[in-house]
């Protein structure tokens, strides 16, 4: 009629069109703010994804150690309010070894005042025995692979700080004891002790006028455990490279953990009684290895695009979702309607 069949049309070249254009206006339909919302949501997770990568993660493992090992390096930095010369250092080991730790490690005179005004905001120097906020969060950290790195190769040469100067007038009442001994890796007791108790001295020993208590005796209990800090060298978790003398590597750290408990008591005055600082440390057969590893930057591509592809797909269906039920409410609102002329409702 009026040519329409003469000219090849029919009502089917008003429909949605099929195939390439079909799908065109598919995607066509996917609005902009729905794009913004996909791009910003796959950029947030590959954003996680890669952070994660990029830190890693830790593995901590426990074994019998297999290694052969016969030295043991202890690190020490105390303060004790006594002179140096009135202090005796030393170390009885289970093999019968005594070491004169005195004379391996360094002695300086200072001021008890100048060290207890340093620990109230300098993290480094704690009162033993107490549970304070900054050393809790330091032992925290010192569990974790990449901080014990940063810590030695922030300085490498520098084990011990340097101790607050003495001021003109500042009374010289403790020493500072600190450094590094070589001690065999077996039970042991390293222990600070008054001049003249316990071990012969020339001379005569102290005079008790120091402290109320004239004979006391602390005690500490050290579990030392030895362990390893890697950070992307598998090889490191053997347990056969702890050594007495391990392979230096800056990604691989052999150490020490220990864990303590202490108590104190007052002693008679008896010279079958030592007072002092005693510290009985005792070596765990066994090994912790603490890791830090790193997937391959394959893997990290192979999760980034299926992180990327389920936000699409997801991000498909609500759409669609969305789109099925605003054209049912379209639906629902047209059948309660009489017609587009009027626009009367079916129920008025």
């Amino acid at each position: 009629m009026n040519g329409f069949a003469s000219h090849d049309l029919d009502e089917g070249a008003f429909g949605e069109k099929s195939g390439l254009q079909g799908g065109l206006k598919t995607f066509d339909a996917f609005r902009g703010q729905w794009t913004v919302l996909i791009l910003l949501i796959c950029s947030v997770f590959s954003i996680s994804e890669f952070k994660t990568w990029f830190k890693g993660s830790e593995n901590h493992h426990f074994s019998v150690e297999k290694g052969v090992s016969h030295d043991l390096q202890l690190n020490l930095d105390i303060v004790v309010q006594m002179p140096c010369d009135a202090l005796h250092v030393n170390i009885q080991d289970a093999s019968g070894d005594r070491i004169l730790a005195g004379e391996l490690l360094k002695k300086d005179p200072t001021s008890w005042k100048l060290w207890t005004d340093k620990r109230n905001y300098d993290h480094e120097y704690q009162t033993l025995s107490r549970e304070e906020p900054s050393r809790l969060e330091a032992q925290e950290e010192d569990a974790h692979v990449r901080h014990v790195l940063g810590e030695v190769r922030h300085n490498p040469r520098r084990k011990f700080p340097k101790g607050p100067k003495l001021r003109r007038g500042d009374a010289v009442d403790s020493c500072r004891i600190y450094g590094s001994l070589e001690g065999n890796k077996v039970q042991g007791d390293f222990h600070i002790t008054a001049r003249g108790h316990g071990y012969r001295d020339m001379g005569g020993h102290l005079d008790h006028s120091t402290t109320e208590s004239h004979y006391y005796k602390y005690q500490y209990f050290l579990s030392v455990v030895p362990t390893i800090y890697s950070k992307g060298h598998q090889a490191a978790l053997d347990s056969t490279l702890y050594t007495s003398k391990p392979s230096h590597s800056k990604n691989v750290i052999f150490t020490n953990q220990y864990a303590a408990t202490s108590q104190g008591a007052e002693l008679p005055e008896n010279p079958y009684y030592i007072p002092g600082i005693f510290f009985k440390y005792n070596i765990e057969p066994i090994l912790l290895m603490i890791s830090e590893e790193r997937s391959s930057f394959l893997s990290l591509l192979i999760r980034l695009v299926n992180t990327v592809s389920g936000v699409m797909v997801t991000g498909g269906w609500l759409y669609q979702i969305a789109g099925w039920g605003g054209e049912l409410l379209r639906r629902g609102r047209k059948k309660r309607s009489e017609g587009v002329l009027d626009g009367k409702l079916a129920d008025e």
